[in-house]
């Protein structure tokens, strides 16, 4: 993940160089375009630094090694569940949250409560049911 990691770190100055560029050209006067690089930048610092500890933490992988076989990579790579509806339900009420910030506010308090839900319904989707742990 070393590699994952530095790929996001470096891009980040790149990110900032180009918004401050940006905002030269412009004058300052467009908020959006630097502003929307600026934070890109800082995104791309988090995604790189969650990379960084994450590999710290977890050591190479068979991926990070030049001298790994293919069946090293083989087994469970973790736990999902193909029936579960949660993740349209979250959709939806992402969706139509993004459709109440050009359409009417009001659509935006339902989307909280939809997304509300949703993401309740999603976390303890074994905790109860057929499929309770």
């Amino acid at each position: 993940m070393k590699i994952e990691a530095w790929l996001f770190i470096a891009l980040a100055p790149f990110f900032a160089l180009v918004a401050t560029v940006y905002g030269f050209m412009g004058d300052w006067h467009e908020p959006v375009g630097y502003l929307a690089l600026y934070l890109t930048a800082g995104l791309s610092i988090m995604i790189g630094g969650y990379l960084w500890f994450t590999a710290r933490r977890v050591g190479p992988r068979p991926e990070d090694r030049v001298d790994a076989e293919i069946h090293e990579g083989a087994g469970e790579q973790g736990m999902f569940s193909p029936w579960s509806w949660w993740p349209l339900v979250l959709g939806l009420g992402a969706a139509s949250g993004f459709m109440g910030l050009a359409v009417g506010w009001w659509i935006v308090y339902i989307s909280i409560g939809l997304t509300t839900v949703a993401i309740i319904g999603w976390v303890y989707e074994y905790s109860r049911g057929d499929h309770a742990h």
